[in-house]
């Protein structure tokens, strides 16, 4: 004989196929308090009052669950139980919650006389109120994943990179009025904010200056001379002193910027260890902030990890009938952005079937295998470019050995 598991808002009850109550835990009054029972029973955890219940009410019975769970906890306690689809706990539960001739009479042979169950609308607004404690708990707990703190700390990186560039080619017009010809010598934002705000005006620019700044010897012979020959006008010493005020404000961003991926490194290696081993914390943060949590990632399949990032091009492909992308963010891998273009679809394969089983790794628990997946991408990187030397003949050429071989014929 099988008996059945059925969770509700108001408590755990053990039923046979009749809808008759062989034993019950009810949970607190408080909804709660109920809340927080009801989430551990469905998280797999089965208290020892419960137990108890269930050896009473089954005995030599087959236990059958909702939850595979809740299998497993049973089976741990020396029961017999399965897990299979059954119409009987949702007609338990309708039952309890719905108006019915004869409900009342019931409620009162399954022993169901709490305030909870004295009429419908009681039930159902215990269970609401329940039900939002829950959805509560769930948001709470979804708030604290640090991968989501991860997604957040990548995205405002690329605010800041954003920020930074619009920010960098004001100051570069802004200074180009003074010393134009430094615009093309430096190329480096953070280096010309910098020497902006520590030199100022273009006569400071020597060779001595610009050696004690950190710039290499033979670009600060350069730059010097520029400064020397410069076709840029004069500078009112408080114009500059703003403009050295906005390169300080500049710096900030960038030491934030800096501080910023340190963090993402600490978390990743924590909560993505395997992904951070193959392909490195940024790219790492920036699959899962595209992918919106590490669980979402998790659940791609390989093929669609391949080309996060590329969704414009892919839908295009779909709609145009153009050759769809071989790669999105993933390109950003020094595997394969070095590699020759012909190469570069096969290492992204590769590269993403690693990197999908690290996610679900990471997300669903188990042992620390990025060291061995990132040698595995190795030597198919090396059997890749070892294999594919020579790029494959263009569709042109193709066509005239096609006309060749014919023409032979």
């Amino acid at each position: 004989m099988e008996v059945y598991f059925v969770e509700t808002p108001a408590g755990i009850f053990i039923v046979d196929g009749e809808l008759n109550v062989l034993d019950k835990v009810l949970f607190a009054k408080a909804p709660h308090l109920a809340a927080a029972e009801l989430k551990q029973v469905q998280e797999g955890t089965l208290t020892t009052a419960i137990i108890d219940a269930l050896k009473n009410a089954t005995k030599t019975d087959t236990l059958v669950f909702e939850n595979q769970l809740l299998v497993k906890a049973a089976e741990r306690a020396d029961l017999q139980a399965i897990t299979r689809t059954n119409p009987v706990p949702d007609s338990f539960r309708s039952r309890l919650s719905s108006e019915w001739e004869g409900r009342d009479a019931w409620i009162k042979q399954q022993a169901l006389t709490t305030p909870i169950f004295r009429t419908p609308d009681a039930y159902n607004d215990f269970a609401r109120q329940l039900t939002l404690e829950v959805a509560r708990a769930g948001i709470a707990s979804a708030a604290t994943r640090r991968d989501l703190s991860a997604v957040q700390a990548v995205r405002s990186i690329d605010d800041l990179d954003k920020t930074l560039n619009l920010l960098a080619g004001r100051v570069r017009e802004w200074y180009g009025l003074h010393f134009p010809e430094m615009d093309r010598i430096v190329e480096k934002h953070d280096t010309f904010a910098r020497l902006v705000a520590k030199l100022g005006n273009r006569r400071n620019f020597t060779k001595e200056n610009l050696v004690s700044e950190g710039i290499p010897s033979e670009t600060a012979d350069t730059l010097a001379d520029a400064a020397r020959r410069s076709m840029g006008g004069q500078i009112e010493e408080s114009d500059l002193q703003v403009l050295k005020s906005f390169c300080d404000l500049m710096l900030e961003l960038y030491t934030f910027r800096g501080k910023s991926e340190a963090y993402i490194d600490d978390v990743l290696k924590k909560v993505a260890p395997n992904m951070t081993a193959i392909v490195g914390a940024p790219l790492s943060a920036r699959l899962i902030s595209i992918a919106g949590s590490l669980d979402n990632l998790a659940k791609m399949p390989a093929s669609t990890l391949q080309v996060l990032g590329a969704e414009k091009a892919l839908f295009r492909s779909l709609k145009t009938g153009a050759r769809p992308p071989k790669h999105g963010v993933i390109f950003q891998h020094t595997a394969i952005h070095q590699s020759p273009r012909w190469q570069r679809g096969k290492i992204a394969r590769a590269l993403s079937g690693k990197l999908s089983i690290a996610a679900r790794v990471d997300a669903f628990g188990g042992t620390f295998l990025g060291e061995q997946l990132r040698d595995n991408v190795n030597k198919k990187v090396d059997e890749i470019k070892n294999r594919y030397k020579v790029p494959p003949p263009s569709p042109h050429a193709r066509q005239q050995k096609k006309r060749d071989l014919a023409h032979k014929r």
